[in-house]
């Protein structure tokens, strides 16, 4: 790969894992996209709302009936609390200003980091990721989550599961269907898949909290991830 803006949608169940901030992993992360940057890369980071929004939407939905704008709304919020940590944290490189609508950040800027989140309902962060990456001309997406590879089953429910190191857009989506909702948990949601299928962009699915194989992917060694495109 040759240094260029790079998008990386971060997974929010790595940023909040179970309730506590990983400030170790934002550390780690930091100082890896940091020695990166000094090599001519420039990120722009889109970060979920992972554990912090199913919280919120959880608790909602014991109380009384919810709406899917509620729910997605307060997923949104979540993404947006977690965007302005990671923004916080690249501040001395950071571009001042978290961008929430993907239509609107600037196809050049002079920081080496920008961050994002969460948008409007009915779609998530890899979308937002996803558009932006087609607003900036990036063919590749790289989206950090708390797994290894795609799998052909849950692998915490299926013994059998192997992993997928490439797979095209069409099988992918026929996996993950068409339709987004609030909270769900999939690799790469639908919403942002069949916008990367139409434009033509690969996603590449890796184990965030392995920050070395993100350097590989970087360095254009081998890594450990599954291809989709």
């Amino acid at each position: 790969m040759k240094s260029s803006t790079l998008v990386i949608s971060v997974g929010g169940s790595i940023v909040v894992p179970n309730g506590e901030i990983a400030t170790d992993f934002l550390k780690a992360f930091k100082k890896t996209l940091v020695s990166h940057a000094k090599k001519g890369w420039k990120f722009v980071i889109v970060v979920g709302g992972g554990g912090t929004a199913r919280s919120y939407q959880s608790a909602a939905k014991d109380v009384g009936p919810v709406t899917r704008d509620d729910l997605d709304w307060l997923g949104i919020h979540s993404t947006r609390l977690n965007g302005h940590l990671m923004r916080t944290v690249f501040r001395d490189v950071a571009h001042p200003v978290m961008y929430k609508d993907p239509t609107r950040v600037p196809k050049r800027f002079k920081e080496r980091v920008l961050v994002a989140a969460g948008w409007k309902p009915g779609w998530s962060t890899d979308y937002v990721a996803t558009r932006i990456a087609k607003r900036l001309g990036a063919g590749m997406v790289l989206n950090l989550s708390n797994v290894d590879y795609l799998y052909t089953a849950d692998p915490r429910k299926d013994k059998t599961a192997t992993p997928i190191c490439e797979i095209g857009w069409k099988d992918f989506r026929k996996m993950v269907g068409d339709t987004w909702d609030p909270g769900m948990n999939v690799p790469f949601d639908p919403v942002a898949s069949r916008l990367a299928h139409n434009a033509g962009i690969q996603a590449v699915l890796l184990n965030g909290t392995n920050l070395e194989n993100l350097s590989n992917v970087l360095d254009g060694k081998s890594f450990v991830g599954t291809v989709i495109g």
